[in-house]
């Protein structure tokens, strides 16, 4: 059998590794706390749940959607204005994605062809990468440096390059490395998409999961946003309904439009009563996402405590639901390190080499565990002795 030469640009996904590292030692009746795969473990609050059953229950929903409810766009441009003070069309700016992940991955066949340089942070999350090749771009890496807070300097992108580039993606709050970016990022970065006609893709993930009492909004409220690029928003991780698969693309009219086609010849839309769950989300009691939120902030706070009294160091992260930490000195190779560490303490992190060529020296830990398995995580690291290796 033969088979696309684009598949040998890919390996098989680190989470399904991590998935086989899990099972494995589990299989042994091992003990394993899983602090690899960002999957929330805080469940959608009552309405959104009873929202989900009530529309299941009639047979009329399952019919193909084709196209999103009018109702729910008309809710989504609700949320952004009550939210985050931008005022969007429900029919001309909206457009609803099955999950983030599909999102990215099917946006770049809307917006490039082979051999289009797509810029994309380092690191970063696999999909904004692997999304453009699959589409045939060739990718230049945004350094994300820790010494620049990982905000992407602008002038390390060299001028011929940036004359050729077609799109972008960023991400702040980020994943991996839990950056917020001031104001000044997205003045610059608007400017520099207007400069070079880049067409801008903004991740907002994790705009709710922002912790110590600091506040994020979108890219779109900045003057000039809408006429370089779009914004992805999830309802993943703010309302717990990752395996729903709810986001958004909002936004410049002209991207959203080539999205919606693209997606219409791909997939018969979003099934209705996950439609209506998302419609009781974001109109309902939003008590839920400051829980939410306190929730993944004492779970940073127990962690990072944790992990640096038994000896490895880390920085509390400002946002997001993950800690993004250097692997102990001993250890050079990430995976090698995360392996190391599954096998003699039983804690799974992601490693930061997942992340792209930056990513190398660090770690990914997911906040997806309770308080009580964060502290029987540093346990059992500190029991296990990899740390003191380093010593």
């Amino acid at each position: 059998m033969q088979f696309s030469e684009r598949m040998n640009q890919f390996g098989e996904g680190i989470f399904s590794k991590l998935l086989e590292m899990k099972q494995q030692k589990e299989e042994k009746g091992e003990e394993v706390i899983d602090l690899g795969v960002g999957t929330p473990n805080i469940p959608p609050a009552a309405h959104i749940r009873q929202a989900l059953c009530e529309a299941a229950a009639k047979p009329e929903n399952y019919i193909y959607a084709i196209r999103d409810q009018k109702e729910l766009l008309e809710a989504v441009a609700v949320w952004y204005k009550n939210r985050y003070h931008v005022d969007l069309d429900p029919d001309l700016e909206i457009c609803s994605l099955l999950g983030s992940q599909e999102g990215l991955a099917h946006i770049a066949f809307s917006v490039i062809d082979d051999g289009d340089i797509v810029l994309v942070p380092d690191p970063c999350y696999p999909i904004f990468a692997d999304g453009p090749l699959l589409a045939g771009a060739s990718l230049f890496y945004m350094p994300q440096k820790k010494e620049n807070d990982y905000i992407i300097d602008f002038s390390d992108i060299p001028e011929d390059i940036a004359k050729k580039a077609k799109f972008m993606l960023v991400s702040y709050p980020n994943n991996p490395t839990t950056a917020m970016a001031p104001d000044s990022f997205y003045e610059e970065l608007i400017a520099f998409a207007k400069k070079y006609n880049i067409i801008v893709l903004h991740d907002n993930a994790y705009s709710e999961l922002v912790f110590d009492d600091k506040t994020c909004g979108s890219f779109l409220r900045f003057p000039g946003a809408k006429e370089v690029g779009v914004e992805f928003n999830s309802l993943s991780k703010t309302y717990g309904m990752a395996g729903a698969r709810i986001g958004f693309c909002v936004g410049n009219q002209e991207v959203v439009e080539k999205l919606k086609t693209f997606k219409s010849n791909m997939d018969y839309g979003m099934f209705l009563p996950i439609q209506q769950a998302a419609i009781a989300a974001i109109t309902g009691d939003q008590s839920c996402v400051k829980e939410t939120r306190k929730a993944y902030e004492r779970r940073r706070d127990v962690l990072c405590d944790g992990f640096n009294r038994i000896g490895w160091k880390m920085e509390r992260p400002k946002a997001t639901m993950f800690v993004w930490a250097k692997i102990p000195d001993e250890f050079s190779d990430s995976m090698e390190f995360a392996t190391e560490l599954m096998e003699k303490a039983g804690v799974l992190v992601t490693p930061g080499s997942a992340f792209g060529p930056s990513g190398e020296g660090y770690a990914r830990m997911a906040l997806v565990q309770d308080e009580e398995a964060l502290h029987r995580a540093a346990e059992m690291i500190e029991k296990s002795g990899i740390l003191r290796k380093s010593k």
